[in-house]
């Protein structure tokens, strides 16, 4: 049997230590002793309860503001590894708190910090949701009254987009692998222009789903730009940090991600008023030039009263020009403003038709005759209002 050099033997420990993932995310708790910080800026301490001690170093470039005390009782996060120069097991911390602030919150704030170094929370990666969104996707539960709410804004802020729902639980143990999963199925829809992901009030608590760390990274990743929605006013969770846009709502969500299709009309309107106005300021300004022009010709060469003509003349056709550009142009806007109307389906209920829904805790549309049945309960939706009827 061959004796093993002691160098060996640490180096043999420290690998197996080292090679199980378990030791490189760990949390640990105890009283700090034996405190002290190196010239370079390094925090070299114990942490020790009844029955055991382990040294510990903070480097200075991480929490290089960070100071401990003989006898605190602090939460440390980081790894274990062995110092091969004294053969000694050590903690290698890369994050400390008080006891006092309560271990969620210690964790919560070393993954922010952590996600905060990595660039998640950088606000020039932030994309801007596109002004006229086509397709919008939604991560939320079905039965919440988060997606009653966007659907209800959606409906009367921006009818023409549509609206594809990835269904989540959005809270409990199964809230953040379903978050996971609708978020992956989401990002494969094709034309997708932007996501909401939303919930509706509820406790504190309920938010842990959102902080979680996989969350976090998925929303990075997310192919267009996302808006969080979570109906926590004073909460900001570690989702809220990486979308893209933050709202304070489900509904402010909509409101951040879409236009208001009554500003739309306004300012095709006012556009139009623009226009009429700046080619009339035009004409007039041409018209004065060649006036000017043509009283200096007069004034400078009697003899050219054929030339102020032609001028005169010119300036007509000028006129006509500018007329005629004027017109297809106002015809183009009108045009678009015509197309904008068609597709507004108010303007369908004003022509007599009627959206027939049923009312069996969801309203969904009814397309066909074997949708409903005798007793059946419908809401009967015209241009004016909303009435209710019964199949007979």
């Amino acid at each position: 049997m061959q004796a093993l050099p002691v160098s060996a033997l640490v180096a043999f420990v420290k690998s197996v230590l080292e090679a199980n993932d378990a030791l490189w995310d760990l949390w640990i708790v105890g009283e700090v002793s034996n405190y002290s910080r190196s010239r370079l800026g390094h925090r070299y301490f114990t942490l020790k309860d009844e029955n055991a001690v382990i040294a510990c170093v903070l480097f200075r470039n991480d929490m290089p503001d960070a100071e401990l005390r003989n006898g605190e009782r602090v939460f440390a996060h980081g790894r274990v590894t062995v110092f091969e120069g004294r053969g000694q097991l050590q903690f290698i911390c890369d994050f400390v708190r008080p006891e006092g602030v309560g271990l969620e919150a210690a964790r919560l704030e070393e993954l922010r910090r952590r996600l905060e170094r990595e660039g998640l929370f950088d606000a020039s990666r932030k994309r801007r949701p596109p002004r006229f969104p086509r397709r919008i996707g939604v991560v939320t539960s079905p039965t919440g009254a988060a997606i009653r709410d966007i659907e209800r804004v959606l409906r009367h802020r921006w009818p023409l987009a549509e609206l594809v729902l990835a269904p989540a639980f959005v809270q409990g143990d199964r809230a953040v692998p379903n978050l996971l999963a609708a978020l992956q199925d989401l990002a494969r829809v094709k034309g997708l222009d932007v996501a909401i992901v939303a919930r509706g009030g509820g406790a504190t608590e309920d938010l842990a789903a959102f902080n979680d760390e996989r969350i976090a990274r998925a929303i990075y990743a997310f192919p267009v730009p996302v808006v969080t929605g979570l109906g926590h006013e004073r909460d900001q969770t570690i989702a809220d940090l990486v979308a893209d846009v933050t709202a304070p709502t489900p509904s402010a969500a909509v409101e951040r991600c879409t236009p208001d299709v009554r500003e739309v009309w306004a300012t095709i309107a006012r556009l139009e008023r623009a226009m009429r106005s700046d080619a009339a300021q035009i004409i007039a300004r041409d018209l004065r030039a060649v006036r000017h022009a043509a009283d200096r010709l007069r004034a400078r060469a009697p003899r050219l009263e054929a030339l102020a003509s032609a001028v005169a003349h010119r300036a007509r056709d000028l006129r006509e020009q500018i007329q005629e550009r004027c017109a297809r142009e106002r015809s183009a806007v009108e045009a678009a403003a015509a197309r904008l109307e068609a597709m507004d389906p108010r303007a369908v209920l004003r022509r007599g038709y009627a959206v027939v829904e049923r009312e069996d805790g969801r309203r969904r549309p009814v397309t066909s005759v074997r949708h409903v049945r005798g007793g059946d309960r419908l809401a009967v939706s015209v241009s004016d209002g909303a009435f209710w009827a019964e199949v007979r």
